[in-house]
């Protein structure tokens, strides 16, 4: 006689049980949806680094864990298909509330992150990501409460939790790409929270409408809720004064905004950097570094004269700060800008007048545009690194190798590097890099700034080689530049840590540098 241990059955007939199988396939992908969607709701206060992700990541597998665990007692019991579109229903209500909670703590973070407060900052994260736990968790609690549900032998148990657990992980993999593809660029990141959550909401109703009709009716009229929710215009996710523009892409949280002084920027997620930058009418020094650019050139040997600069390439183009200088000074040469984020790419030629006929954008990464070009340049200017923003892949030495094989004969390269006061570690390893692959390596501390430029050239230079080249500069904010790059050069200590692609432990640098900052440590020496 079989004891009722080994055998548990589910009496419905099989169209009865579909649903349950679609819900699985609703968990998976709305579980993943969030996790992404999280990412998005936290850029704007505090980025998108590897540590962002590390958290988010870390503590939604932590309540998934803790999910399973749970819906698999709650499934024995109570294993009713009841009981699970009810936890599937709270679990969209509890995902509607995430963005207006999350939404008034994330701008004590953002003043946090401008007064480099880690109390406003650590704060504020703890508690947006403790949001997740409840949605999460019942969410995770689908696909054990399938497997109780739709469990007829215990000799096929293995057949039907691998068939839901394949279900879920189907509708993980569509979570994956819905919200960056379609969901935030198209209804914005609040918008895309309120979707998942009418979905799911509808859901649960869906399945309580076949299983208990009058839990059905107690909860129908959420739904009017969420759908009002997602009528209301969202406003700007981060308010800030002179703000022209604001939207959201698979990359980046963009940001228009018009200064007093008459500049317009491009900010970027949490807004700590420019990444581009227009001066009002008549001026076309920024004091930036984007300045420097326009020098680099000047570290060959002279004579080298302005007219020996024919063409540039652009790595992280931005909203085309660096070309429309070059096309102001050297005339329409030709020129490539590569831009990983078409949105950028699209606020750049609608905001910043980026519309110049010598330009060319390329949607693409860096890396991926060198394998796929033969083009030769005179110029490289990499402006793709921004703490803690990082690519690694553009930091190694077979990188430099590669811009190296698209560089002329007296090409240079100038990258665009960040430090604090007190610690330069990443220019020495960058210098150091760039070293193994270029016989001379200048550097330019940029005044008023976090910022240096660091220049390498093909043939073998002298720092006083700009200075010999300073009388060919006919134009007067050429020599600006030049001479205060001569006066801003400095000469990072040597034994900086050198980059492979199989190598690169950039992170520990760069987070080490940023957290010693706000901190207000010094580097050890």
């Amino acid at each position: 006689m079989t004891s009722a241990k080994e055998h548990s059955w589910d009496t419905r007939p099989a169209s009865k049980r579909t649903p349950d199988l679609f819900a699985a396939f609703m968990g998976g992908l709305v579980s993943l949806a969030l996790e992404l969607a999280a990412a998005r709701l936290l850029a704007p206060a505090f980025g998108t680094t590897e540590v962002v992700w590390t958290a988010i990541i870390g503590l939604i597998l932590l309540y998934l864990s803790a999910g399973y665990v749970i819906g698999g007692r709650w499934a024995d019991r109570s294993p009713h298909a009841a009981t699970l579109y009810t936890i599937i229903a709270a679990a969209g209500l509890t995902i509607a509330v995430i963005p207006l909670l999350a939404r008034p703590i994330l701008r004590v973070a953002v003043r946090g992150m401008l007064a480099w407060n880690i109390g406003l900052i650590a704060g504020p994260f703890i508690f947006v990501l403790i949001l997740f736990v409840v949605p999460v968790t019942l969410l995770a609690c689908i696909s054990p409460f399938v497997i109780r549900l739709s469990m007829r032998d215990v000799a096929a148990s293995g057949a039907t939790a691998g068939r839901i657990y394949a279900v879920s992980t189907l509708g993980s993999f569509i979570g994956t790409f819905l919200p960056n593809m379609v969901l935030i660029p198209t209804l914005g990141t609040r918008r895309t929270f309120l979707t998942l959550a009418l979905v799911t909401l509808l859901m649960g109703l869906w399945g309580l409408w076949r299983a208990h009709r009058r839990r059905f009716w107690a909860l129908a009229w959420t739904v009017l809720i969420v759908a009002a929710l997602f009528a209301l215009q969202p406003g700007a996710i981060k308010p800030v004064a002179g703000l022209v523009e604001e939207r959201e892409s698979a990359y980046n949280f963009i940001q228009v905004v018009d200064r007093e002084n008459g500049e317009r920027h491009l900010l970027l997620n949490e807004g700590q950097g420019i990444h581009s930058v227009v001066m009002p009418e008549g001026y076309l020094l920024t004091g930036g570094p984007w300045d420097y650019y326009l020098i680099a050139p000047y570290f060959n040997a002279a004579p080298h004269p302005p007219e020996a600069v024919r063409s540039l390439l652009v790595i992280g183009l931005a909203a085309g700060t660096t070309p429309a200088q070059y096309t102001e000074i050297y005339g329409p040469i030709p020129i490539d800008g590569v831009e990983i984020d078409p949105e950028i790419v699209a606020v750049g030629r609608e905001y910043f007048g980026m519309t110049y006929p010598n330009l060319t954008a390329h949607v693409t990464d860096g890396r991926a545009f060198l394998h796929q070009r033969a083009a030769r340049y005179d110029v490289v200017a990499v402006d793709a690194y921004r703490l803690p923003y990082i690519p690694w892949h553009l930091t190694t030495v077979e990188f430099f190798q590669e811009v190296r094989a698209h560089l002329t004969e007296k090409g240079v390269v100038a990258i665009n590097v960040g430090h604090t006061e007190d610690d330069w570690r990443l220019v020495e390893a960058l210098v150091a890099t760039m070293g193994q692959v270029y016989p001379s390596i200048h550097v330019i501390d940029v005044p008023v700034s976090f910022n240096a430029i660091v220049v390498a050239t093909v043939q073998p230079t002298s720092p006083d080689n700009l200075v010999e080249n300073l009388p060919l500069l006919d134009d007067p904010r050429l020599r600006q530049v030049a001479r205060q790059a001569i006066a801003y050069r400095v000469t990072p200590r040597p034994g900086g840590r050198i980059f492979t692609d199989d190598h690169a432990p950039l992170e520990h640098i760069t987070h080490d540098l940023a957290l010693r900052h706000i901190l207000g440590v010094g580097r050890e020496p």
